[in-house]
């Protein structure tokens, strides 16, 4: 192999439960060697990952039972610290930046390992935009798993699971069984690449879309939905004017203007960004209104004690759907008599990981890889890394006292 041969490394999912995502795909892999020549992929066996092993053989892929060989690795979920080889460059969702502290061990080990940690979740270009992420298929499977929900709730139609279907494909002919009534209203949030992914949904069952204002004054004579951005959902406490960029640099001095639209809708359906000092959308009181019409929330932001006062947990692949006591507050069997549905897994795109892996390897492809073939001239790498030579680098000495109370 060339001196100068640059010698990539798919690693195996380690994070208990397992998840068969994978950043990039037996095509995708053989695509790359094919561009370029100097690149190289070696694929990690692997019994759960939802390409086998056999995929890549097919198509060219060397696949190995370890890595060390390999300069970069890249994985999906956090590598358990005691998979973590030494000295490598690994890109991987740590979840640690925000001094989440389930992951402070990990953190402190790639330090100690000297390991440069590359964030999916901190790539973007100088502006702040995000370059990768699972966004779009939290969106797409958020949306189909909202629909399932609320034909079980109302017992007029029954779709298979997302997790149990091969692909987006065999999703499009489960949507063919749905049945909505004409008059059925959706209210989503957001305006990212989860709601993308919520609108590919709602755009294949032929929803119409209607305007804000619209959506709250009239009834229609065909499944609707409406989508409101942050200045139609949020408004000045004093009155004043919206300004989105005040409102991102600090929510304080903001209340929602969500209210009016849970007296119109029959489903909401969230894709929004919200911080801790953002706030709430729905409140407990909110849905004791006699007006309050919701009879389903999927949830598919699902922050915990987050702007919605019904998600009081996070739901499981297994298990997506519970109620929530519109009179107590408490959790109750999904379909309980005064009660609202509500679908808050928050691990959306593990339901549909061939086509999830697919599209994060295509912005990968896209938006990643020339950065790493081009010595970073832009950037991109250096600002996503948290750590490096067993230090932390400049934007993240925040971390260190995070990573020291271990």
């Amino acid at each position: 192999m060339p001196a100068n041969t640059m010698l990539i490394g798919i690693i195996r999912e380690g994070k208990k439960p397992a998840d068969k995502r994978v950043a990039l795909t037996p095509s995708q892999c053989a695509q790359i060697q094919k561009q370029f020549p100097s690149v190289r992929i070696n694929v990690q066996s692997s019994p759960i990952r939802t390409f086998d092993d056999s995929e890549y053989l097919d198509y060219g892929i060397e696949v190995v039972e370890k890595l060390d060989h390999c300069d970069i690795l890249l994985g999906v979920k956090e590598v358990p610290v005691d998979e973590l080889i030494p000295s490598k460059t690994y890109f991987f969702f740590s979840h640690t930046f925000k001094k989440q502290l389930y992951n402070r061990k990990l953190l402190k080990t790639i330090l100690e390992k000297k390991i440069r940690l590359i964030d999916y979740e901190l790539l973007a270009e100088a502006n702040g935009r995000r370059l990768i992420g699972f966004g779009r298929y939290a969106g797409v499977v958020g949306a189909y798993n909202g629909i399932r929900a609320y034909g079980l709730l109302t017992k007029t139609f029954d779709i298979r699971p997302a997790h149990l279907l091969f692909d987006r494909k065999e999703m499009a002919l489960e949507l063919e069984k749905v049945q909505l009534p004409t008059n059925l209203k959706i209210v989503m949030t957001g305006g990212g690449r989860v709601a993308g992914g919520i609108l590919e949904i709602l755009s294949a069952l032929n929803i119409q879309s209607v305007e804000p204002n619209d959506f709250l004054m009239h009834s229609f004579h065909q499944p609707s939905y409406t989508q409101l951005s942050v200045k139609e959902y949020v408004r000045r406490v004093d009155g004043r004017p919206f300004n989105t960029s005040e409102f991102y640099n600090n929510s304080v001095g903001f209340e929602s203007a969500f209210k009016p639209f849970t007296h119109a809708a029959d489903i909401y359906i969230s894709g929004h960004y919200w911080d801790d000092e953002s706030p709430m959308f729905i409140t407990a009181e909110d849905i004791q209104d006699e007006k309050f019409k919701i009879k389903l929330i999927a949830d598919v932001s699902c922050d915990i004690n987050g702007p919605i006062a019904s998600t009081l947990r996070p739901s499981t692949i297994a298990d997506p759907l519970y109620g929530y006591d519109r009179a107590t507050g408490l959790e109750v069997p999904f379909g309980a008599e005064n009660s609202i549905g509500v679908m808050a897994v928050d691990n959306l795109p593990c339901e549909l990981p061939r086509d999830a892996s697919e599209d994060f390897g295509n912005e990968f492809m896209e938006n990643i890889l020339p950065h790493l073939l081009n010595n970073d001239i832009e950037g991109v790498l250096w600002r996503a890394t948290e750590a490096k030579d067993g230090k932390l680098l400049p934007d993240y000495q925040y971390l260190q006292e995070y990573v020291d109370s271990l």
